[in-house]
């Protein structure tokens, strides 16, 4: 009766989800359609822009957020799978050890515990396989890093408040240039964290035997 039950169960979400996707399949092409004509526009815009202006440097010290919302986006989702299977793991292990207890000797049931500690095992392993920790909390603290550059370009703190005495009118050539080279220092900065939280997630992809050979 389960296996019945489970199987008229998953061909009625089947039907619906098909049912959904064939009633918004024209929605769904007109938005995929509109996301291919902005990209277009916003290539064609991009290429129009001399690299080294200082529109597309502002453009890029923009875009910057989009980074750090993307990064915060992606820590987040780490970090909730993190202490998932942490909480899995606890409840797991609490109920395991419960459950031989109660269980004890030759339960009809003993198998039950058998299969809790073997799921929690599984599970331990793959939190230890993906480390989502320490991934959430890599992109979370690039993102706080762009961030604190992107701040610091906006206030001209630290490193690019440098050259402000001599800039003079913002709007003369001389304060055009400051904030050129502010930005570009920005730009160098991002891409160097982005550069470093690349090579973090590659670390962390490799097994600990590969990273001493390396």
């Amino acid at each position: 009766m389960t296996r019945y039950v489970g199987l008229i169960a998953l061909l009625v979400l089947c039907i619906a989800a098909g049912n959904l996707a064939i009633r918004n399949r024209r929605r769904i092409v007109e938005i995929d359609v509109e996301v291919r004509n902005l990209n277009h526009d916003r290539q064609s815009a991009a290429a129009g822009m001399p690299t080294d202006s200082l529109e597309s440097l502002r453009i890029y010290r923009e875009a910057s957020q989009d980074i750090v919302t993307q990064f915060r986006g992606r820590a987040t989702r780490n970090l909730r799978a993190h202490n998932t299977v942490q909480a899995i793991i606890i409840i797991g292990s609490i109920s395991a050890s419960t459950t031989t207890a109660l269980m004890a000797g030759e339960h009809p049931l003993s198998w039950v515990s058998t299969g809790l500690t073997a799921f929690i095992s599984i599970t331990a392993g793959l939190a230890a396989y993906f480390k989502f920790r320490e991934r959430g909390y890599n992109l979370q603290s690039t993102a706080d890093e762009i961030e604190k550059h992107y701040n610091a370009t906006q206030f001209r703190l630290g490193e690019y408040g440098a050259g402000d005495a001599e800039a003079g009118d913002p709007k003369s050539d001389a304060g055009t240039e400051a904030e050129a080279a502010r930005l570009r220092r920005f730009a160098e900065n991002v891409e160097r964290l982005r550069d470093e939280q690349r090579k973090r997630e590659l670390q962390l992809e490799q097994s600990p035997g590969q990273r001493e050979e390396r």
